[in-house]
């Protein structure tokens, strides 16, 4: 998809100081979608601006990923896309890979995640899957486990899914409205998902404090007011700051 190509790539908790609400991960697709995505798209913006257009290279055996000759973070391995079989594989059960132990924390986390509440995304070797998925499965990664962001590696044959940290990116993060009001219309236009539930965990996590008023949500944050209107089944209709 065009927006993710453009912005994402050429195709242990974070330091930063926002308030983060920790709750229990979902215990659905559908849950870890409305409680991440849109958290998780607003920390590509974050990487967007640090990595620039310099390119990617990943030393698996140093665990770090890196861009251009100054930027090095060390990663989480989550898996692999493939773009000929269209096909997600997790990055626990590609044993052929040699990927080191230490890189697979957080894949095995969902894993026993998606077992536990039998979530098949999480818990399945492998499975049909498109991009969008991919940017998904990040987007929930680096919201449970607070990661900087993730990147999606495309190397010819596939993309390369991991998480990454950083005091460099987490500096650049920014909760105000412009942000609010520009990714939020962006991740409901990319993934279905209950647009008022969404909504609230969004700002929630960005530190803003809620109320809420038959189908209107209004967040309030340093004098900053962000107003969203819903419709009967949780649409969003408005959204101004």
């Amino acid at each position: 998809m065009s927006f993710f190509k453009n912005l994402f790539g050429k195709e242990e908790p974070s330091t930063t100081g926002t308030p983060v609400n920790f709750q229990e991960p979902g215990r659905s697709a559908q849950e870890l979608t409305e409680q991440y995505a849109a958290w998780g798209l607003d920390k590509q913006h974050n990487l967007s601006e640090v990595i620039g257009d310099n390119p990617w290279n990943i030393d698996l055996d140093k665990g770090e990923l890196s861009f251009g000759d100054n930027l090095s973070f060390p990663v989480q391995v989550l898996g692999t896309f493939s773009h000929s079989s269209e096909t997600w594989l997790w990055a626990w059960a590609n044993t052929g890979s040699n990927i080191p132990p230490q890189l697979l924390e957080q894949a095995l986390q969902l894993k026993k995640h998606g077992e536990q509440y039998d979530i098949p995304m999480f818990k399945n070797q492998t499975f049909d899957a498109a991009v969008n998925d991919l940017h998904l499965i990040g987007m929930i990664a680096s919201g449970i486990f607070n990661s900087s962001a993730y990147y999606a590696a495309d190397y010819g044959q596939g993309i390369l899914l991991v998480t990454l940290r950083s005091e460099i990116i987490d500096k650049a993060d920014r909760s105000d409205a412009a942000r609010i009001t520009t990714v939020f219309p962006q991740i409901i236009s990319f993934f279905e998902m209950n647009h008022l539930n969404a909504f609230k965990n969004y700002v929630e996590r960005r530190g803003y404090t809620v109320s809420t008023r038959d189908n209107q949500v209004t967040a309030v944050k340093d004098g900053t007011t962000i107003t969203a209107t819903f419709d009967e089944v949780g649409r969003l209709t408005n959204l101004k700051a």
